[in-house]
């Protein structure tokens, strides 16, 4: 990947995590308000953690990026747990299992998508 490829990964990246989170929300139920909070959450953490990710990787390799995007990754399920337990109009399960089940799907199906397409 080139530097000036980055800002459309990026961008790939976060519409692909929005469509896989909003659709596991809608399955669970979740409606208009509570979908747009998680499209606001994802909007917030999601460019964050690829940008400190790739920073990772830059500049310390592929072995470090890993550690730092499961820690990374944990950090992100606390974080958007708590946001959805004080937002969230409907809260038909606790915000960090929420968080975990959204964040799970997306990582899992962004791992597929990313294989077949690369």
């Amino acid at each position: 990947m080139l530097i000036r490829d980055l800002p459309i990964v990026m961008l790939k990246s976060l519409l692909i995590t929005i469509v896989i989170e909003e659709i596991i929300a809608f399955i669970l139920k979740y409606r208009k308000k509570d979908l747009i909070n998680v499209l606001l959450v994802n909007i917030l953490t999601n460019p964050l953690l690829n940008s400190i990710i790739v920073a990772i990787n830059f500049y310390y390799g592929l072995y470090y990026r890993n550690i730092a995007l499961g820690i990374l990754e944990v950090i992100v399920v606390i974080v958007e747990g708590m946001i959805y337990n004080k937002y969230l109009e409907r809260r038909k399960i606790n915000g960090y299992l929420l968080s975990l089940i959204l964040n799970l799907g997306s990582f899992l199906l962004g791992e597929v998508i990313n294989k077949i397409i690369y």
